[in-house]
């Protein structure tokens, strides 16, 4: 098993969890793990993207080659777009539709949904607003990997597990939106896979 994802968002999004929680899953499931991480700027909505490369053997680098992604995490559609030159021919794109406006030149929203509509594999949804009727907006990040999780290769109860483990600090109540969250964003992805 060979799994090579890059996650990538604005600061603030979460994509750090994210990263922590697959990392704490694939260790869970015996998996060796290697993450690259950038988030200098995550503290004024700056980029952050991480390589993450989970394998069944041993992992000699940290970073992805261009073209060799199998899987594209984004929390924010411009950011998966600027990510796209990393992902393999048969790879996946799981992004929010919902873009985070942060600076005064932002492409048109309409433009880069017409862009990610262009990619065969992928999944475009409305995180913020599924991660709401979840309980909490700050679960967007949750919906989105759960709509990346059947991708992963890794047991989902595995992942369940980490939500416990990352936000079990922040009380029962947490950790249950989170993982409703996520189990919103995996019927989303179940339902676009089955799609003809």
């Amino acid at each position: 098993m060979k799994k090579d994802i890059i996650l990538a968002g604005v600061g603030g999004q979460g994509i750090l969890s994210i990263a922590a929680i697959i990392g704490y899953a694939a260790i869970e499931s015996g998996l060796y793990l290697k993450q690259a991480e950038v988030h200098g700027m995550s503290q004024r909505g700056g980029d952050v993207q991480s390589h993450l490369r989970l394998s069944s053997e041993p992992i000699a680098s940290d970073l992805i080659p261009y073209g060799k992604a199998d899987l594209i995490i984004s929390v924010e559609p411009m950011e998966s777009l600027r990510y796209l030159p990393y992902l393999s021919q048969t790879g996946w794109l799981v992004t929010n539709s919902k873009p985070f406006v942060n600076m005064t030149n932002y492409p048109n929203p309409d433009d880069i949904m017409k862009e990610l509509q262009q990619i065969p594999n992928s999944i475009v949804l409305d995180a913020e607003e599924i991660a709401t009727e979840a309980g909490s907006i700050k679960s967007a990040n949750m919906v989105i990997l759960g709509a990346a999780s059947p991708f992963l290769d890794i047991a989902y109860d595995n992942i369940e597990k980490a939500i416990h483990a990352v936000f079990g600090k922040k009380g029962e109540d947490v950790v249950a939106i989170n993982l409703v969250a996520l189990q919103s964003g995996r019927n989303i992805a179940e339902q676009s896979i089955k799609r003809p």
